[in-house]
């Protein structure tokens, strides 16, 4: 297989990633920064809350149901009686009426993740240290002129053009003649998060959202300068650094962190500014949040679960309210609706990826027509 080569500024590449250290290692460190980060954030939750949410909201799902079967029967019991199987025109309705519920109720939590457990997924002692550092660097790097000039970067510069499914396979890369002890491919989360929304009936753009939410890690053989600005948590920066952000005493050493204009509450912001006017830190999620909001026809809820999916001190640890407006209350329940799915789907089993591929071509047809997307 081809290699992927990845340039990187000198100096920073000699800090980061010592030439002793081949490629394909360094996207496998990567790999495992960003599951141990998952995994970190896993145990953070309130699992007691999330299930008292989970079996609410499933009860009201199962009502739902309920409701719905009893009217269908009602209105069905007379041709039944009369017919061995549904016409055209009957099974085109029910499929309207099926996908008409599952676009109103894509936000209602379901059974399956309901009795989750976390002993499946790595401790937080064994990745602790790991962690640690990599927020140590991170924290210390992603400033408001880092964040500026990404932007400027993503703006100018073109770094690959291809169809959606040409960069998951490129991304796939990152794991290429893989090592055994190493975790899932790229693709292969993909395709597990994907088909857990689908399983559950949820909306085609919700599915596609899940098959592409990680897909902005392209960064990593683009612009990034190591891992610290492709995964992890993220966070606003101009304002001041909240406390329920993993490891904030780490922030000390970010330049930002000592300046009036952004050490402040509301820093360059104002009040209930909404989180669309705030600058969060530089990543996998942001990247594909622009990409995906130029080219795509995915709806605002989509984009929010592509852009504050790894933004965990806000959906799990409500900080940064007051920035939010009306809109962000509605995209937060978006979010959190996604999430289980992102934390949890990678316990499940793997997919043959040429099975489901005519599905996921066509799922991305739907919602980016245009079949070539400038990365």
């Amino acid at each position: 297989m081809s290699r992927i080569h990845k340039s990187t500024n000198p100096s920073a590449s000699n800090q980061q990633h010592p030439k002793s250290i081949p490629e394909k290692r360094q996207g496998q460190l990567l790999e495992h920064i960003d599951d141990e980060v998952l995994s970190v954030n896993v145990l953070r939750n309130n699992l007691k809350t999330q299930a008292a949410t989970i079996t609410a909201a499933a009860a009201a799902a199962a009502a739902a149901a309920n409701s719905t079967q009893g009217s269908l029967s009602e209105s069905s019991s007379t041709p039944l009686k009369e017919t061995i199987a549904p016409t055209l025109e009957q099974e085109i309705s029910l499929q309207e009426k099926s996908d008409q519920l599952a676009d109103e109720n894509w936000h209602i939590a379901t059974e399956y993740y309901k009795n989750i457990d976390t002993k499946a997924f790595r401790q937080y002692e064994l990745a602790c240290d790991r962690v640690k550092s990599f927020y140590e660097e991170q924290h210390a790097k992603q400033t408001v002129a880092y964040n500026i000039q990404a932007r400027i970067n993503f703006k100018t510069k073109t770094r690959d053009t291809m169809s959606v499914w040409q960069a998951l396979e490129k991304l796939n890369k990152l794991l290429d003649e893989s090592d055994p002890d190493t975790e899932l491919s790229q693709i292969s989360h993909a395709l597990q998060t994907a088909e857990a929304i689908r399983r559950d009936g949820k909306p085609r753009w919700f599915q596609l959202v899940g098959l592409i939410h990680d897909l902005g890690k392209l960064l990593y053989f683009y612009d990034s300068r190591g891992q610290w600005d492709v995964v992890g948590d993220t966070f606003p920066v101009g304002c001041k650094f909240s406390k329920r952000i993993i490891f904030p005493d780490s922030f000390k050493a970010n330049p930002d962190f000592l300046n009036p204009l952004y050490n402040t509450k509301y820093g360059i912001y104002s009040k209930h500014c909404g989180l669309d006017k705030v600058m969060l830190s530089w990543g996998h999620d942001e990247y594909m949040f622009h990409i995906a909001k130029k080219y795509s026809k995915l709806p605002k809820e989509g984009l929010a679960m592509i852009r504050y999916h790894s933004f965990y001190p806000w959906h799990q640890e409500m900080a940064y309210t007051y920035l939010m407006n009306d809109h962000d209350k509605e995209m937060l329940k978006a979010v959190k609706a996604f999430n289980q799915y992102d934390l949890y789907s990678k316990i499940d089993r793997e997919y043959d990826v040429d099975e489901l591929k005519p599905y996921y071509l066509e799922l991305i047809d739907e919602f980016f027509p245009d079949k070539v997307i400038d990365f």
